[in-house]
Protein backbone atom coordinates (compact mmCIF):
# COMPACT_ATOMS: atom_id res chain seq x y z
CA UNK A 1 0.00 0.00 0.00
CA UNK A 2 1.04 3.60 -0.80
CA UNK A 3 2.09 5.40 2.15
CA UNK A 4 0.12 8.66 2.19
CA UNK A 5 2.20 12.04 2.48
CA UNK A 6 2.64 13.77 5.85
CA UNK A 7 2.07 17.35 5.50
CA UNK A 8 3.87 19.54 7.95
CA UNK A 9 2.18 22.92 8.79
CA UNK A 10 5.00 25.68 10.33
CA UNK A 11 2.25 27.03 12.22
CA UNK A 12 0.50 24.43 13.73
CA UNK A 13 4.47 23.18 14.93
CA UNK A 14 5.05 26.15 15.96
CA UNK A 15 1.72 26.32 18.38
CA UNK A 16 2.77 22.94 19.92
CA UNK A 17 6.66 24.01 20.88
CA UNK A 18 4.76 27.28 22.47
CA UNK A 19 2.19 24.66 24.01
CA UNK A 20 5.12 22.56 25.52
CA UNK A 21 7.38 25.52 26.66
CA UNK A 22 4.39 27.17 28.35
CA UNK A 23 2.96 23.52 29.87
CA UNK A 24 6.78 23.03 31.27
CA UNK A 25 7.32 26.74 32.66
CA UNK A 26 3.19 26.18 34.68
CA UNK A 27 4.39 23.02 36.07
CA UNK A 28 8.03 24.16 36.87
CA UNK A 29 6.68 27.50 39.13
CA UNK A 30 3.67 24.84 40.58
CA UNK A 31 6.55 22.82 41.82
CA UNK A 32 8.68 25.41 42.86
CA UNK A 33 5.45 26.80 45.21
CA UNK A 34 5.03 23.69 47.11
CA UNK A 35 2.72 22.10 44.42
CA UNK A 36 4.26 18.37 43.76
CA UNK A 37 3.74 15.37 42.01
CA UNK A 38 0.33 15.47 39.90
CA UNK A 39 -0.56 18.39 41.54
CA UNK A 40 2.24 20.34 39.18
CA UNK A 41 1.16 19.02 35.86
CA UNK A 42 -2.34 19.65 37.32
CA UNK A 43 -1.90 23.12 37.00
CA UNK A 44 -0.94 24.09 33.36
CA UNK A 45 -3.80 21.82 32.30
CA UNK A 46 -6.16 23.82 34.18
CA UNK A 47 -5.12 27.00 32.76
CA UNK A 48 -4.70 25.35 29.09
CA UNK A 49 -8.46 24.24 29.32
CA UNK A 50 -9.84 27.57 30.20
CA UNK A 51 -7.87 29.39 27.85
CA UNK A 52 -9.80 26.94 25.22
CA UNK A 53 -12.74 27.53 26.65
CA UNK A 54 -12.89 31.26 26.83
CA UNK A 55 -11.51 30.60 23.27
CA UNK A 56 -14.94 28.97 22.17
CA UNK A 57 -16.67 31.17 23.99
CA UNK A 58 -15.99 33.94 21.67
CA UNK A 59 -15.77 31.96 18.37
CA UNK A 60 -19.56 31.31 19.56
CA UNK A 61 -20.81 34.32 19.28
CA UNK A 62 -22.61 34.88 22.18
CA UNK A 63 -21.85 37.12 25.57
CA UNK A 64 -18.09 38.25 24.39
CA UNK A 65 -17.58 39.58 28.12
CA UNK A 66 -17.22 36.51 29.95
CA UNK A 67 -15.27 35.32 27.27
CA UNK A 68 -12.65 37.96 27.01
CA UNK A 69 -12.29 38.41 30.68
CA UNK A 70 -11.21 34.66 31.43
CA UNK A 71 -9.31 34.52 28.26
CA UNK A 72 -6.75 37.18 30.14
CA UNK A 73 -7.44 35.77 33.40
CA UNK A 74 -5.94 32.31 31.93
CA UNK A 75 -3.54 34.57 29.49
CA UNK A 76 -2.14 36.37 32.43
CA UNK A 77 -1.66 32.96 34.19
CA UNK A 78 0.19 31.80 31.28
CA UNK A 79 2.53 34.66 30.41
CA UNK A 80 3.09 35.03 34.04
CA UNK A 81 4.58 31.51 35.02
CA UNK A 82 6.83 32.07 31.45
CA UNK A 83 8.27 35.58 33.08
CA UNK A 84 9.01 34.18 35.91
CA UNK A 85 11.09 31.33 35.32
CA UNK A 86 13.00 33.14 32.57
CA UNK A 87 15.50 34.13 35.86
CA UNK A 88 13.57 36.62 37.24
CA UNK A 89 12.97 35.10 39.85
CA UNK A 90 14.52 32.45 41.95
CA UNK A 91 12.50 29.19 42.49
CA UNK A 92 14.06 27.54 44.90
CA UNK A 93 12.64 31.02 47.25
CA UNK A 94 9.70 31.43 46.11
CA UNK A 95 8.02 34.43 48.02
CA UNK A 96 4.75 33.72 50.05
CA UNK A 97 2.26 35.97 47.83
CA UNK A 98 2.68 33.62 44.74
CA UNK A 99 2.57 30.53 46.69
CA UNK A 100 -0.91 32.11 47.56
CA UNK A 101 -1.75 32.84 43.93
CA UNK A 102 -0.83 29.54 42.85
CA UNK A 103 -2.51 27.67 45.87
CA UNK A 104 -5.94 29.59 44.63
CA UNK A 105 -5.80 28.82 41.13
CA UNK A 106 -7.19 25.45 41.25
CA UNK A 107 -11.03 27.78 42.37
CA UNK A 108 -10.27 30.49 39.95
CA UNK A 109 -10.16 27.32 37.22
CA UNK A 110 -12.60 25.88 38.63
CA UNK A 111 -15.00 29.22 38.94
CA UNK A 112 -14.36 30.42 35.13
CA UNK A 113 -14.65 27.42 33.53
CA UNK A 114 -18.23 26.28 35.36
CA UNK A 115 -19.22 30.18 34.15
CA UNK A 116 -18.17 29.69 30.57
CA UNK A 117 -20.13 26.09 30.30
CA UNK A 118 -23.02 27.00 32.45
CA UNK A 119 -23.24 30.46 30.33
CA UNK A 120 -22.95 29.08 26.42
CA UNK A 121 -25.53 26.37 27.58
CA UNK A 122 -28.04 29.53 29.21
CA UNK A 123 -27.83 31.30 26.58
CA UNK A 124 -28.70 28.93 23.90
CA UNK A 125 -32.54 28.58 24.76
CA UNK A 126 -32.90 32.47 24.45
CA UNK A 127 -31.48 32.37 21.18
CA UNK A 128 -33.76 29.41 20.22
CA UNK A 129 -36.63 31.51 21.57
CA UNK A 130 -35.13 34.69 19.37
CA UNK A 131 -34.80 32.81 16.18
CA UNK A 132 -38.19 30.38 16.74
CA UNK A 133 -40.74 31.82 14.10
CA UNK A 134 -44.31 33.41 15.77
CA UNK A 135 -47.43 31.06 15.71
CA UNK A 136 -49.84 32.28 13.18
CA UNK A 137 -53.36 32.28 13.66
CA UNK A 138 -55.24 29.38 11.77
CA UNK A 139 -56.75 30.45 8.61
CA UNK A 140 -60.68 30.14 8.41
CA UNK A 141 -61.99 27.86 5.83
CA UNK A 142 -63.19 29.06 2.28
CA UNK A 143 -66.58 28.90 2.05
CA UNK A 144 -67.79 26.12 0.02
CA UNK A 145 -69.00 26.89 -3.33
CA UNK A 146 -72.96 27.45 -3.92
CA UNK A 147 -73.95 24.75 -6.32
CA UNK A 148 -76.94 26.32 -8.72
CA UNK A 149 -80.10 25.86 -8.31
CA UNK A 150 -82.06 23.04 -9.86
CA UNK A 151 -84.52 24.27 -12.58
CA UNK A 152 -88.09 22.99 -12.01
CA UNK A 153 -88.81 20.21 -14.22
CA UNK A 154 -91.48 20.72 -16.95
CA UNK A 155 -93.86 18.51 -17.48
CA UNK A 156 -93.83 16.57 -20.65
CA UNK A 157 -96.56 17.52 -23.31
CA UNK A 158 -99.52 15.11 -23.17
CA UNK A 159 -99.21 12.33 -25.88
CA UNK A 160 -102.93 11.61 -25.74
CA UNK A 161 -104.55 11.12 -29.10
CA UNK A 162 -107.65 13.41 -29.46
CA UNK A 163 -110.54 13.11 -32.33
CA UNK A 164 -110.94 16.20 -34.57
CA UNK A 165 -114.62 16.17 -34.05
CA UNK A 166 -113.73 16.39 -30.08
CA UNK A 167 -111.41 19.29 -30.20
CA UNK A 168 -114.36 20.95 -32.66
CA UNK A 169 -116.57 20.48 -29.57
CA UNK A 170 -114.42 21.46 -27.09
CA UNK A 171 -113.76 24.72 -29.03
CA UNK A 172 -117.43 25.57 -29.05
CA UNK A 173 -117.60 24.92 -25.21
CA UNK A 174 -114.69 27.33 -24.76
CA UNK A 175 -116.67 29.86 -27.19
CA UNK A 176 -119.67 29.77 -25.48
CA UNK A 177 -118.01 30.06 -21.88
CA UNK A 178 -115.63 32.73 -23.23
CA UNK A 179 -119.57 34.57 -24.50
CA UNK A 180 -120.82 33.85 -21.00
CA UNK A 181 -118.07 34.92 -18.75
CA UNK A 182 -115.58 36.95 -20.85
CA UNK A 183 -112.49 34.53 -19.56
CA UNK A 184 -111.23 31.62 -21.31
CA UNK A 185 -112.53 28.22 -19.83
CA UNK A 186 -110.21 25.92 -17.62
CA UNK A 187 -109.54 22.05 -17.67
CA UNK A 188 -111.24 21.35 -14.92
CA UNK A 189 -114.35 23.06 -16.65
CA UNK A 190 -113.29 21.77 -20.12
CA UNK A 191 -113.02 18.59 -18.34
CA UNK A 192 -116.87 18.74 -16.44
CA UNK A 193 -118.66 20.07 -19.72
CA UNK A 194 -116.91 17.43 -21.74
CA UNK A 195 -117.33 14.72 -19.58
CA UNK A 196 -113.42 13.31 -20.83
CA UNK A 197 -110.81 12.33 -18.47
CA UNK A 198 -107.95 14.40 -17.45
CA UNK A 199 -105.38 13.50 -19.77
CA UNK A 200 -107.76 13.75 -22.48
CA UNK A 201 -109.38 17.49 -21.33
CA UNK A 202 -105.38 18.63 -20.88
CA UNK A 203 -104.65 17.53 -24.59
CA UNK A 204 -108.19 19.26 -25.87
CA UNK A 205 -107.16 22.59 -23.73
CA UNK A 206 -103.71 22.23 -25.27
CA UNK A 207 -104.66 22.26 -28.97
CA UNK A 208 -107.27 25.24 -27.93
CA UNK A 209 -104.46 27.60 -27.16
Amino acid sequence: MRALPVRLDAVLVQALIAAALSFAHLHDLAAAAGQHGWKAWAYPVSVDLLLVAAWRRLRSGGAKAAGWCWFLVALTASLGANVATAGLLDLGAVPAWLRILVAGWPAVAFLGGTLLAHGATADAPMTERESAPEPTAPQAPAPAPELPAAKPETAPPSTTPVPPALVTLARKVADEHRARTGTPIDTSTLRARLGVPLPLAEAIAAQLT
